[in-house]
């Protein structure tokens, strides 16, 4: 029998997780998202759900991984032998694999970015307009979003293919702090533009008439997608994890990462965004549309534009490692596969599924399914559906088959002092599926 991989250490663990946890969603997704639901009160709400819907499956993923020390599928199998609550764990191992296969897209096209940035700079985009439409020609070309992302996929197979220790772990010992380093850089850059108090107040002073039913769905959703949770990852990482280790600690810490990362995030592009006098609401576009155009109207915007898009990628890679890590710890754990094999054999096939999802704007732009073209069905699939009905069903399982008692006991293990009852843990573990399960709801209705 293979003795399982542990990480090295607590910080090692924690900096694994938090690079899972801290990727698009907060530094593309969550700017563009807070533009178009009024700021504050979002952010507010938001960090409202984190708590109620984030912190309670976070701790069961944890929990159920470290308990089991397998995969998402396995685990669920050992809990809950000659039953379908496996179904949970496959559902997570198959979500992980569709996002990474249009992550990874999304991501090369940040690599690109990062290299536009030094090669050409962004002197030519005056306007969102003409950077949109650059940005549409590259989006769309039968070959750039294929190379990128291909290149993506490579870097995630050669970091998961060392290991839990030398691979995910020491690469995110790196990615992590030149990350914060990063994200501090910009700050300082965009506080000193004059107008930037606009964008301050535009993120932290609410202005509740804005938060609307439809932005309160939106946060809710968004802090479940932030965390990696239902999707196994954090599950995966859990798999990985000594007795020792206090899980109520090392998740509120995640937590307060990848918020805080988020808020950063916020202020670095909203300083600028609002000193160049440009429109927060810039949805989606944010990035690739509006920011590119800053860049070029700013002194030192090359400089500024490399190292926003490099953020961009570490924040996409560490997210992309634990994504295949948990489709490769499946082949490992259940199959017996190598972990060269199984990281090599299911990178290079997620990459081949995530082909059409790159040539989705351009060469298969005609391939509609449901009125969306297929990187944004994929993405709505996995968001709208698969995400929430894992964590939900992750939950349900927890109360009603594993049991609060034995969450809280596994809980105690590595943190001796907790304190709380099985009454109420079962009570907050109530709210947390309700709320999961309004997000599912509003997502199948079309709502948020």
């Amino acid at each position: 029998m293979k003795v399982r991989e542990h990480w090295g250490s607590r910080l090692g663990f924690v900096l694994a997780a938090v690079g899972s946890a801290v990727g698009l969603g907060n530094i593309w997704k969550f700017p563009f998202i807070t533009g178009m639901y009024g700021g504050a009160a979002f952010v507010l709400f938001y960090l409202i759900s984190i708590l109620l819907i984030g912190l309670p499956v976070m701790l069961i993923e944890f929990s159920i991984g470290r308990k089991t020390q397998l995969n998402p599928v396995g685990a669920f199998q050992k809990l809950a032998p000659s039953s379908p609550y496996f179904l949970i764990g496959a559902m997570g191992v198959l979500c992980g694999f569709i996002i990474l296969s249009y992550y990874s897209v999304v991501a090369g096209w940040t690599l690109t970015y990062m290299y536009k940035a030094v090669a050409f700079g962004f002197k030519d985009f005056s306007s969102p307009e003409i950077a949109g439409e650059a940005f549409t020609a590259y989006s769309s070309s039968p070959i750039w979003p294929v190379l990128s992302h291909a290149v993506f996929m490579f870097l995630c197979i050669f970091v998961v293919s060392k290991g839990v220790k030398v691979g995910i772990e020491r690469w995110n010992r790196i990615l992590m702090p030149t990350l914060f380093v990063i994200i501090l850089l910009l700050i300082v850059r965009g506080l000193t533009l004059e107008g930037a108090d606009a964008g301050l107040k535009f993120l932290f002073v609410p202005d509740f008439s804005k938060l609307t039913a439809n932005a309160m769905l939106v946060a809710m959703g968004h802090a479940f997608f932030t965390l990696s949770l239902g999707m196994g990852a954090m599950l995966t990482y859990g798999s990985y994890l000594s007795e020792k280790e206090d899980l109520v600690k090392s998740s509120l810490w995640i937590i307060v990462a990848d918020t805080g990362v988020a808020l950063l995030a916020g202020i670095a592009i909203f300083t600028a965004v609002f000193a160049m006098g440009f429109e927060p609401a810039g949805g989606p576009g944010l990035v690739f549309h509006v920011l590119p155009a800053i860049f070029s109207m700013m002194p030192g915007g090359n400089i500024m534009g490399f190292l926003f898009f490099a953020l961009l990628s570490i924040a996409a890679l560490t997210s992309g490692m634990s994504l295949l890590e948990v489709v490769t710890a499946y082949f490992i754990d259940q199959k017996g596969w190598s972990r060269r094999k199984a990281s090599i054999a299911f990178g290079f096939l997620i990459f081949l599924v995530g082909v059409p999802s790159a040539l989705s704007f351009g060469a298969l732009k005609e391939i509609i399914i449901f009125k969306m073209n297929l990187f944004d069905f994929f993405d709505y699939l996995s968001f709208k559906y698969m995400l929430p009905l894992g964590g939900f069903f992750m939950v349900l399982f927890t109360i009603f088959r594993w049991k609060p008692k034995s969450l809280l006991e596994e809980l105690k293990r590595g943190g001796p002092g907790l304190k709380i009852s099985v009454g109420l843990a079962t009570v907050l573990l109530l709210i947390s599926a309700v709320f999961v399960g309004v997000t599912f709801v509003a997502g199948v209705l079309g709502v948020g």
